[in-house]
C-alpha cells in the first residue's frame, strides 16, 4: 500500500489530482516526528474535508493525527494547514457513507458490496458496517496554521 501511495503522491504533483477526488494529507509521525502523506478521497462539506479510514482507527495516518491533530492538506494546487477531528461514532460516519452515496452512488454502492453488505442494504446495515471504520473531519483555519506542520 505504501508504494501505491507513494506513486499517487508523485503522479498528483505532477498531474495534479485525479478527478478532484483525491487530496494529500500530510501528518507528523507519532513515533518518528517525520513528515508522512497519504492520498485520500475526501468530501467537501462548507469547507471542511472529510476523509474515511477503511481500517478504521488502525490507519497509520489516522493514528498520527490522533497523537498531534495539526496536518497540512493539499488539494489540487491549494496547500493549507488543518485541524483534525477524528470521528467514530458510527451514526455520524454512516451519515458520511449516505453523503456520499448520495453523490457519488454507483461507486459507493460497488465499495460497499465488495465490503459484503447486501445489495438492498439499509440504514442499519451501514450503521453496523461503519462501527469498526473512522471518520476524519479536516477543518482549515488560522488555528490551525498557527500551531500546525511547518513547511
Amino acid at each position: 500500500m505504501r508504494q501505491l501511495n507513494r506513486g499517487v503522491v508523485g503522479r498528483y504533483g505532477r498531474l495534479g489530482p485525479p478527478a478532484g477526488m483525491v487530496l494529500l494529507l500530510t501528518t507528523r509521525g507519532r513515533r518518528s516526528g517525520l513528515e508522512h502523506v497519504t492520498p485520500l478521497q475526501y468530501e467537501e462539506i462548507d469547507g471542511v474535508f472529510y476523509v474515511g479510514s477503511a481500517r478504521g482507527a488502525r490507519a497509520d495516518w489516522f493514528r498520527n493525527l490522533v497523537a498531534d491533530p495539526h496536518v497540512r492538506l493539499q488539494v489540487g494546487q491549494r496547500q493549507v494547514e488543518a485541524e483534525a477531528e477524528p470521528i467514530t461514532d458510527p451514526r455520524r460516519i454512516a451519515d458520511f457513507f449516505e453523503l456520499r452515496l448520495g453523490r457519488h452512488p454507483r461507486m459507493m454502492r460497488l465499495l460497499l458490496r465488495a465490503e459484503g453488505l447486501p445489495a438492498g442494504f439499509d440504514r442499519s446495515d451501514l450503521e453496523a458496517f461503519a462501527s469498526g471504520k473512522a471518520v476524519v473531519a479536516l477543518r482549515p483555519g488560522p488555528a490551525a496554521s498557527a500551531a500546525g506542520l511547518q513547511g
